[in-house]
């Protein structure tokens, strides 16, 4: 196993940049350009979203998914406000209360739903719940695609979803940490699944898509983004040499790599899950619909994978496991690790 392996399936941060990202970074370094996002490729950046979106949205470039989350719900909710999300949410439990620190407070609310998925039910519970003044307004909706637990939410869904929030006049924010997979597991335009469901604002994530580094905050509703500008400035997001975070999106954006890389993600998840399932003893659990594969193993094979070298994290429960595809995860990746599996099942 060469030394970069065993980290095949820790995160879908482990990859470098794809060809394409990288090409595209080395491009902007040609020559001289102007600073804080008066450049050319930021604004070629920018207009290829609109282009994908078939929409004119503001775009903003941020270093982090944690910046880019924080940020626009900031940009939705007063200190007083609320947020419902589903208490897997990434914004709950893996923000270091970053969305709480940059909306002065704003309070997250805890939702349920079977996968990760936010059900109507529980949302209109959570709203209704208290309309007092001694309580924090409920004020947006913020959905993961794909979710913490590897589900997708469907056009069907998040459009039931946004009519829910357009009765209690809440905003919605996407947590689009995996958005690309989600588009590709479902064949569906981006369109379809942001701001033709209800989505007011989303966090598109380059990171896990074939970038070093970057997400991009999109608002479809152009009167939430006013003075965005200045959240980004004052959170440290403005960089100065904006170029080197806005050109490797063109990378992706052109001839639609962002969704070839996807696919190959996605398409990976699905023969690991369908190799490990033909091995006696695995369990899965959740549905491998997006290119995450959680899986149920006994406890003597997961401390054997980590004595081989397997980088992987445990959570939901005791023998959990998730493996995360990339759009540099190998055929060969896959197979070496499942037969390892196979071998620590005997």
């Amino acid at each position: 196993m060469r030394a970069h392996d065993d980290y095949a399936f820790a995160s879908d941060n482990t990859a470098g940049m794809c060809p394409e990202a990288l090409d595209a970074f080395c491009a902007a370094n040609e020559g001289l350009a102007a600073s804080y996002g008066d450049d050319s490729w930021t604004a070629a950046a920018s207009d290829a979203f609109r282009d994908l979106f078939e929409t004119d949205c503001d775009v903003y470039f941020v270093c982090t998914g944690t910046a880019a989350n924080s940020l626009a719900l900031a940009s939705l909710c007063a200190s007083y406000h609320s947020v419902i999300a589903h208490e897997l949410a990434h914004i709950e439990t893996d923000e270091c209360g970053a969305p709480e620190f940059f909306s002065n407070g704003s309070k997250l609310l805890m939702g349920a739903g079977e996968g990760g998925k936010l059900h109507p039910n529980s949302v209109r519970s959570l709203v209704t719940r208290r309309t007092d003044i001694h309580s924090p307004k409920p004020k947006a909706l913020s959905l993961s695609q794909a979710t913490e637990a590897g589900t997708v939410y469907r056009p069907d869904e998040l459009r039931a979803l946004g009519a829910l929030a357009r009765e209690f006049e809440l905003k919605i924010h996407m947590d689009g940490a995996r958005f690309a997979n989600a588009v590709a597991a479902l064949e569906v335009s981006p369109a379809e699944l942001t701001w033709k469901a209800g989505v007011d604002v989303l966090c598109f994530s380059g990171t896990k898509n074939g970038l070093g580094m970057g997400e991009a905050v999109i608002f479809f509703d152009r009167a939430l983004s006013e003075e965005f500008a200045y959240r980004c400035k004052q959170a440290g997001q403005l960089v100065s040499k904006m170029r080197f975070l806005s050109a490797p999106w063109q990378g992706l954006l052109t001839n639609g790599v962002w969704l070839e890389n996807a696919r190959h993600a996605n398409k990976l998840a699905t023969q690991l899950r369908n190799s490990l399932a033909a091995i006696e003893g695995v369990r899965f659990a959740q549905p491998t619909e997006a290119n995450g594969v959680f899986v149920c193993l006994p406890e003597a094979v997961i401390l054997g994978l980590r004595e081989r070298g397997w980088k992987f994290y445990t959570f939901i429960g005791q023998g959990f496991a998730r493996f995360m595809c990339s759009w540099k995860t190998r055929e060969e990746d896959v197979d070496r690790f499942v037969a390892d599996v196979r071998a620590l099942s005997r």
